[in-house]
């Protein structure tokens, strides 16, 4: 089923730096790529385009092709109200979107530009108050320290190289903060007497562990019912999918799937999400696949396909952890050919879009989220697509068919 041509290696969602990233800065995460043999890349980011020419230029010097996307954290009220889990394992009625094919990122519409701006505003307040809960919590544990949220802004800032305006704090850049305060202002043989101040207990990290620390203090500190929990105020999840929409890129449901355990509600059976995902005009699906096992990639991606949903699959790379960027499934395990040829596929139906968007022409949706009429059925629509996308692929990364 794989499109004319060879297939080659991608990953369509990556959060790169200013993001909470495993990659230093975007240019990292593109010269890692193409050093694997990645070629086909895509951007997830949360809340901002700022560094999106960055990693197009990147991507465009090392004879990738890069595809603009987004990630947005919203609430389900249907799920909300059947206290059902989304995709968020540990926070019912909490669900994650994200969109792919954005044509324009550095001018992505003033509607779009104005609904970002205020989910900056309410993300500054919240993690204001996180940083300042945090910092008198050690300050009682015993242990004072100058962390501030606009002292992590400047450090994520001159990490990834960016300026400070392009930063959106997330909890996760919280907790690297004051664990690098915390490492910083006292040796190892400390930090576990003040660790179990702060905790009430005894840390399960060791004192040398970096990123063990650094979840242990979000999860102890930071998360639902924890003391220096803020409660968020995420955007109701038709909102969230206008906003997308209004980008010019198409909506896509991040799906868990096997990853959580039990698997949420919202998404088991498959059959079940595909309807709920219809309810919604959704027609587009992704994987983190490196959490899935192959018999549960196989089994999600052939129902979505035969329901004319396409689905596409990356890494993420949301942690400190520098995981192969050529997706597998868990534990390394390939993702199978069957798989892989469909996902490859839709790659080329986002590049598509993409590029058609651009132009000013009718891409795989419009901004309203309907799908392009002018097609018998799904399957010869997503045909159509990905032919077009792989020979842009194969122009932007010169390989011959």
């Amino acid at each position: 089923m794989a499109a004319t041509g060879p297939r080659l290696t991608f990953n369509t969602h990556l959060h790169v730096p200013p993001n909470f990233s495993a990659f230093s800065t975007v240019e990292d995460a593109v010269e890692t790529s193409a050093r694997e043999g990645v070629k086909v890349i895509g951007t997830s980011n949360f809340h901002s385009f700022g560094v999106y020419d960055r990693f197009d230029a990147a991507a465009r010097e090392h004879g990738l092709k890069a595809l603009f996307g987004l990630e947005f954290i919203s609430v389900l009220d249907e799920a909300m109200r059947a206290d059902m889990t989304v995709n968020d394992p540990a926070n019912p009625g909490r669900a994650y979107i994200c969109g792919k094919g954005i044509p324009s990122p550095s001018d992505p519409g003033a509607a779009a530009v104005t609904f970002m701006a205020d989910a900056k505003v309410a993300n500054e307040a919240r993690h204001t108050q996180m940083v300042d809960l945090t910092r008198e919590l050690y300050a009682r544990a015993g242990l004072e320290v100058d962390v501030t949220y606009d002292s992590i802004v400047e450090l994520i800032a001159e990490r990834a190289n960016v300026p400070a305006a392009w930063v959106i704090l997330q909890e996760r850049h919280v907790a690297l903060g004051f664990q690098e305060a915390l490492f910083a202002a006292l040796p190892a043989d400390q930090r576990g007497t003040f660790l179990e101040k702060l905790y009430g207990q005894p840390a399960k990290a060791a004192p040398d562990d970096i990123v063990g620390t650094q979840g242990e203090l979000r999860s102890r500190l930071m998360k639902a019912g924890c003391p220096a929990f803020v409660d968020e105020t995420p955007v109701p999840f038709e909102d969230a999918v206008r906003f997308i929409r209004g980008t010019g890129a198409i909506v896509i449901y991040p799906t868990v799937a096997d990853g959580a355990d039990p698997v949420c509600g919202y998404e088991d059976p498959v059959e079940d999400l595909i309807e709920r995902m219809g309810r919604h005009d959704i027609y587009g699906a992704e994987l983190v696949t490196v959490r899935n096992t192959p018999e549960c990639v196989d089994r999600y991606v052939k129902a979505w396909r035969d329901a004319g949903i396409f689905v596409t699959a990356g890494t993420e790379h949301y942690t400190l952890d520098r995981i192969p960027v050529d997706p597998t499934c868990v534990d390394g395990i390939p993702i199978r050919e069957a798989s892989r040829d469909m996902l490859w596929e839709v790659v080329c139906v986002v590049a598509a879009h993409q590029q058609r968007k651009q132009q000013g022409e009718a891409g795989y949706v419009d901004e309203a989220g309907a799908l392009n009429p002018g097609f018998p059925d799904a399957e010869t629509r997503i045909r159509y697509f990905a032919e077009m996308g792989a020979e842009l692929i194969y122009e932007a990364t010169g390989t011959d068919r």
